[in-house]
């Protein structure tokens, strides 16, 4: 294991895919939807993560969240959409849904798994970068567990941004960059406790929220609201907190402007 450093992270590339973490999930895609699995940590987080993004949107749009079609009619854009664990259930909530990754078997296992559970969600094999280029623009944009695993994160957040339409929302949730976070989401999850394949994650990659807030506005999103998310051992299962940030955080934004 290696130990925390206070240095900053490394100049950053020219685009947002790490060709070793797509590799790193590639090689365990087809465990996506077995919640007890490799990907446990995720489907447990599932519920939280869920009320979060449809509270939120119902209130933005002035609906009720509670309807079991809180998103009915809005576009949802999925960004490191793994093997569909967050667009089937935002389908299920009436969005029209498209969610993207760079890896082909993510996707090929995502798009297997909707069209069994009949749930018409537009996959593809894309990044955040490229799609912003071809002026795509969507009313939910969602980035979920997934900046801290980019090659390139002011690219990554600023293309987020360009991607959520005037007075659209996006979402997103990482771990920050604290000796606590360290502790328990790398030493306790992945060597410890084995929630998590060891090497998941780098501490160098995560990011304090002022981090994400900035990177964000440079894309045209004006950050609303951070939430700590922390895991209950008694209860076995997460829970939003409005003040501890220190590990897991979620946050949400509206996007002010069209950005060049």
């Amino acid at each position: 294991m290696n130990q925390p450093s206070h240095s900053p992270p490394s100049p950053a590339p020219s685009s947002t895919v790490d060709p070793a973490e797509i590799e790193r999930f590639s090689r365990i895609a087809d465990e996506w939807w077995d919640p007890t699995g490799k990907f446990a940590p995720l489907h447990r987080l599932g519920p939280v993560r869920i009320g979060y993004i449809r509270d939120r949107a119902a209130t933005h749009w002035g609906r009720e969240a509670l309807s079991g079609r809180a998103l009915e009619g809005l576009s949802v854009l999925d960004i490191g959409c793994g093997g569909g664990l967050l667009s089937e259930p935002m389908a299920r909530l009436g969005a029209a849904v498209t969610g993207i990754d760079a890896g082909a078997r993510n996707v090929a296992v995502a798009a297997l798994h909707a069209g069994k559970q009949g749930l018409a969600i537009d996959y593809r094999q894309d990044t955040a970068e490229a799609l912003a280029t071809s002026g795509g623009q969507y009313d939910i944009v969602l980035a979920l567990e997934i900046v801290e695993h980019v090659a390139d994160v002011d690219l990554f957040l600023k293309s987020c941004g360009r991607l959520v339409k005037p007075g659209g929302l996006l979402f997103l949730s990482t771990l920050n960059r604290t000796a606590k976070a360290w502790v328990l989401a790398i030493a306790g999850a992945e060597y410890i406790l084995g929630w998590l394949p060891r090497g998941t994650h780098d501490w160098k990659k995560f990011l304090k929220p002022s981090e994400v807030v900035r990177g964000l506005a440079a894309g045209g999103i004006d950050t609303k609201e951070i939430v700590g998310v922390v895991y209950s051992p008694l209860s076995r299962a997460w829970r939003l907190n409005g003040t501890d940030l220190d590990v897991n955080y979620m946050l949400f934004g509206v996007a002010q402007k069209a950005t060049k």
